[in-house]
């Protein structure tokens, strides 16, 4: 009896609300809307491509306070909230929402630690055994500056707290390395740079492995490949990600059974160790390289630009395995079904991005989503007029399907050719890893 009625509660999902205003959420947003059982989906605070799927709200309460956005989604009667950005997850907002008797994915601010302290991170892989490059921690610059001079090379240079994807260099040379820990400890990442991490340099392709976690189970999803450089040749400083593809082909089915068994299993496992319950993403960048794969950073959501990729390839179940995982009932969900097809995503940034990225201009969009063609907004916003102004610096995303990824660059780039506005950049080698031309 009691199954029959917690099958009949898991079916009953008709209202969602999605916190956040970027590319993540709006194309989270977008396949949910292909769940029939859904009646609404609001974005909080959403932008100015939220209304534009079926069944899809911006939500813009006159407060962002979390009291406020709480007794919303209680007067909403919201049945799933889903926190997309790491900010609010490592604030603290879902175990706030908990408290208050909401059904949440995304983890507790403890579980955030994954992704809002890389030193938490690299501790948590120490102690299960999880690969990864050899590193060390301080929060004081002349002791970086010794570390530097003792081990003599070329170091990755962190800021150990969130970072908006860029407190992270990737450094060439030893004067450079030196220049980016001043730049840490110069208060650059405000907070994120109490602390800074040093890491051994690694080579290697990078790929993204991606699991749902319901505190006890996990779900693996179909590898992606981000691009986290501004500049074509994967040049020129780090930035949020400029484009992703997915499934990404260095990994094989076989291959990503051994890293869920590698990575994925024991850092749940080593989670629940800490007894934390932990119900959301767990997203690992890993480094394949020579000597094997190893983790070079984890998130505790969907990436981006890597979840607007994935989005198109899930099945319709998709709405119903989050809301499983957040009751902590993944055995009772259906299927996740992934589609065949290749998915490829191109960013659009407003000039000057990542550094001052100019915001206010008019964007002109002769697109369409469709099933195999997807628009997702992110820096965007409505002004009195109704026209679509640039208001951040990743604008939108192009993302298509083919059955070959040629196919599906060819379809994204052809499209984003009817996107124009002041200023806009985007990567034109998006894919070079797996396209023949």
């Amino acid at each position: 009896m009691t199954k029959n009625k917690n099958h009949e509660e898991l079916s009953e999902l008709k209202r969602v609300l999605i916190i956040g205003s970027g590319g993540r959420e709006n194309s989270i947003a977008w396949a949910l809307s292909k769940n029939n059982s859904i009646e609404q989906i609001y974005v909080c605070p959403g932008n100015g491509g939220t209304a534009n799927f079926e069944k899809c709200f911006s939500l813009k309460p006159k407060s962002e306070d979390e009291k406020t956005i709480i007794f919303e989604c209680q007067r909403l009667k919201i049945d799933l909230v889903i926190i997309g950005p790491e900010v609010p997850l490592a604030d603290g907002l879902a175990n706030k929402m908990r408290e208050a008797g909401l059904t949440v994915f995304g983890p507790c601010r403890d579980g955030a630690l994954l992704e809002a302290s890389k030193e938490w991170a690299k501790a948590l892989m120490i102690e299960n055994n999880i690969p990864t490059a050899r590193y060390w921690s301080t929060g004081s610059e002349e002791k970086a500056l010794e570390i530097l001079q003792r081990f003599n090379q070329p170091l990755v240079i962190k800021a150990d707290g969130l970072a908006a994807g860029k407190g992270v260099t990737v450094c060439e040379t030893i004067e450079q390395s030196k220049e980016a820990i001043k730049e840490v400890f110069s208060g650059k990442f405000g907070c994120a740079a109490n602390k800074i991490i040093l890491e051994e340099k690694i080579e290697g392709p990078e790929v993204s492995i991606f699991a749902l976690c319901d505190g006890e189970k996990l779900i693996v999803l179909p590898p992606a490949q981000d691009h986290k450089r501004l500049l074509e040749g994967d040049k020129g400083p780090n930035t949020g990600g400029m484009g992703a593809y997915a499934p990404a082909l260095l990994i094989n089915e076989k291959d990503l059974k051994d890293l869920t068994e590698l990575v994925l299993i024991p850092t749940l496992n080593g989670l629940k160790r800490k007894k934390i319950n932990y119900i959301g993403v767990i997203y690992a960048g890993l480094m394949l390289t020579s000597s094997g794969p190893k983790v070079i950073e984890f998130n505790c959501r969907f990436g981006d630009p890597e979840c607007q990729a994935l989005m198109p390839l899930m099945g319709e179940e998709f709405a119903s395995v989050l809301f499983a995982c957040a009751r902590g009932e993944l055995e009772k969900a259906p299927k996740l079904s992934f589609a065949s097809s290749c998915s490829a995503c191109i960013v659009a940034t407003s000039k000057g991005y990542p550094e001052s990225p100019k915001k206010g201009d008019k964007i002109n969009i002769n697109v369409e989503s469709n099933s195999s063609l997807q628009v997702f907004h992110a820096g965007t916003t409505i002004d009195e007029s109704e026209n679509i102004i640039t208001s951040g610096g990743r604008v939108l995303s192009v993302v298509a399907q083919g059955e070959s990824f040629d196919e599906a660059f060819d379809l994204a780039y052809s499209n984003l050719k009817k996107i124009n506005f002041d200023g806009m950049y985007f990567r034109r080698d998006i894919g070079y890893q797996v396209r023949d031309n």
